[in-house]
């Protein structure tokens, strides 16, 4: 019996609270043929293999270099000639926007939802949470719809330049699985919008779309469907850029006509500038979901690392991303809080913490923002109270 070792480079190397439906489609598709399948925890001993898949989402996930013929990747645009015999790489992490597409009678498969098995066993025999692996365990996973117009340049999803459907929902639906995710890169944009909701409706299974929906391309229509299904958790949408403020305010003020329910928008930061401009533009953006009564969360493009505002950037995510905290406080509350905090439990109470300095330093540079801004609170903004 000929044997497939399956790497999730991701996993290893970061840990992450998602599968790769990638090497789920792999594993089915060889078990099927025969083979006996192994999902991988180290790079040892891979030539005991008669083929190894590994599968990197995210560039900064780190490989060994074992895996190639002379020990390190010589052609980055086409990492494949380099690599041992009996290797195989996909994904964006490998090829960016140029990851070639699964063969179609493996992109087409049924994923194997039991891959992961053996190893979250081990992980809850040790005592981790269960809910920790709810997305291995509760969700069946899949793209109903691939694609996206948008281009955004910091965006890896530009291969395609419209949206198509990719499969209908019965290719990846397992029922014996109480929910569904979904990773299509922009939906809103499907021309295919109803029919594909219907599906999903049609399996009386809660489901969400993870990477965000495009609320720029809301619709009366598209906001009274959407408000109406069975939607498990958040609605996730993005308010990248302050220059869509008067578009997001015009079609929050529309989705909000037909839904009350729990809106969370991704909030980019650190990606068109790394200053003090961008702080007060987050902020601002954060005002707006306020009043909208939606959650913003914080993601930081890596760029931020290299700002003087570092820590900010830091602080932002930790207040807003956490609902109990942003619900509840303002931004000055927040770190008024942790202060306290420091001060009860720290021996170095001479000392503020780290969260504390960062607002006072701040303030002190830039009064203005931080009038305008630090003392914000979500319940006193929020137009929407249910």
């Amino acid at each position: 019996m000929k044997r497939l070792g399956i790497i999730d480079a991701d996993l290893i190397d970061n840990g992450t609270r998602h599968p790769n439906l990638a090497c789920m489609k792999i594993s089915a598709y060889y078990k099927e043929k025969g083979w006996d399948v192994e999902l991988l925890e180290s790079y040892d001993n891979l030539d005991k293999y008669d083929l190894v898949s590994i599968s990197r989402v995210f560039s900064f996930t780190k490989v060994p270099n074992s895996i190639y013929k002379d020990g390190r990747c010589v052609d980055v645009e086409h990492p494949e000639i380099d690599l041992k015999k009996n290797i195989q790489i996909g994904g964006t992490g490998f090829y960016y926007d140029k990851a070639p597409d699964l063969p179609y009678e493996i992109e087409h498969h049924m994923p194997d939802y039991d891959l992961y098995k053996d190893y979250i066993q081990k992980k809850l025999d040790k005592g981790e949470p269960r809910s920790r692996y709810a997305d291995y365990l509760d969700f069946s996973i899949g793209f109903v719809t691939r694609g996206c117009f948008r281009k955004c340049s910091f965006c890896v999803n530009k291969k395609y330049d419209h949206v198509f459907k990719a499969s209908p929902v019965s290719e990846f639906l397992d029922l014996k699985r109480s929910k569904i995710y979904l990773w299509d890169d922009n939906f809103m944009a499907s021309p295919d919008f109803n029919g594909i909701l219907d599906e999903l409706v049609a399996t009386g299974k809660p489901f969400q779309f993870r990477q965000g929906l495009d609320i720029r391309l809301m619709t009366e229509a598209k906001a009274k469907r959407l408000s109406e299904v069975k939607y498990y958790g958040d609605y996730i949408f993005a308010f990248d850029h302050i220059e869509d403020k008067d578009l997001i305010i015009k079609k929050l003020t529309l989705w909000r006509k037909y839904c009350n329910k729990s809106t969370k928008l991704y909030v980019l930061t650190g990606y068109d500038s790394q200053d003090e401009i961008d702080i007060k533009n987050t902020f601002e953006r954060i005002k707006i979901l306020m009043k909208f009564g939606c959650l913003p969360y914080i993601m930081r493009y890596e760029e931020y690392k290299n700002s003087r505002f570092k820590s900010m950037y830091i602080q932002l995510a930790r207040w807003c991303n956490q609902p109990n905290f942003i619900k509840k406080q303002s931004f000055r509350q927040y770190c008024e809080d942790n202060e306290r905090y420091h001060k009860a439990h720290s021996k170095n109470i001479n000392k503020y913490c780290s969260c504390y300095r960062t607002m006072l330093d701040f303030e002190k540079e830039f009064p203005e923002i931080a009038k305008e801004y630090f003392d914000l609170r979500w319940e006193d903004l929020n137009e929407y109270r249910r």
